[in-house]
């Protein structure tokens, strides 16, 4: 056969299509691009929790680790982000710790935990894609949304596990 089997055909238009979304991608759309990409590496994890299978549940958590680390909780301006971007960084790495923790375990509920809060900021960062706003006004927006609401309501969380 001249050009490969379906499958990787499929795998291949699949890449090629990711990887056009994020070059065409906002920052906005590659920061919830990121949330959607730890999410689903929770969701993973937790399924090979309940299968047992230590290698699986290694690789999604190491992937959602990598994904809030690297992508994440790097993309932070600090400076121009001021409180709500130390808020986040902080969360980030309460995020990372019950991971690990998660991961040491086999704790199914701490990497739920972090699916959850993650999928609440993905949402909070949707909710201003969808505002249409422009890139300078989506910057000025970001104290008042419900970004900060949400760093700040789980501050504690990464307060207490310090």
């Amino acid at each position: 056969m001249m050009f490969g089997s379906k499958q990787s055909g499929i795998n291949a238009y699949a890449k090629v299509g990711l990887e056009t979304g994020v070059v065409d991608a906002s920052p906005l759309k590659l920061t919830i691009m990121l949330y959607e990409g730890a999410v689903t590496a929770c969701i993973r994890a937790q399924q090979a929790i309940q299968k047992q299978d230590i290698t699986q549940k290694g690789e999604y958590i190491s992937k959602a680790i990598s994904i809030i680390e690297s992508g994440l909780r790097t993309s932070l301006n600090k400076r121009a982000g001021g409180e709500v971007a130390l808020n986040l960084d902080q969360l980030y790495e309460y995020m990372i710790r019950t991971l690990m923790q998660a991961s040491l375990r086999q704790d199914s509920a701490k990497v739920n935990e972090v699916q959850q809060l993650l999928m609440e900021l993905k949402g909070a960062w949707e909710t201003l894609e969808k505002s249409g706003m422009s890139r300078l006004a989506q910057q000025n927006a970001l104290e008042n949304s419900a970004i900060a609401e949400k760093a700040q309501a789980y501050q504690h969380l990464a307060m207490a596990g310090a």
